[in-house]
C-alpha cells in the first residue's frame, strides 16, 4: 500500500511530462505538413546509385 503513496505522482508527473510534449509539439509546428514528408520520398533524386553500366542509353533524337 505504502508503494502507492511513490507511483502515483510519478505518474502524475509523467502524464504531465506527456501533455506538455505534445502541446509544445503541437505549437512549434510538428504537425502542420502532413503530406510532404510521405511524398519526398517519390521524388528524391537517386541517380547517382546507379550504376552507369545499367543506365539506359538516351538518343541525342529523343531529347
Amino acid at each position: 500500500m505504502n508503494i502507492l503513496y511513490l507511483l502515483i505522482p510519478i505518474a502524475i508527473i509523467l502524464a504531465g511530462l506527456a501533455i506538455w510534449g505534445f502541446f509544445w509539439s503541437v505549437n512549434s509546428g510538428q504537425y502542420d505538413d502532413l503530406e510532404s514528408p510521405a511524398h519526398s520520398i517519390l521524388f528524391d533524386d537517386d541517380e547517382h546509385l546507379i550504376p552507369n553500366d545499367a543506365k539506359p542509353e538516351r538518343n541525342k533524337d529523343q531529347s
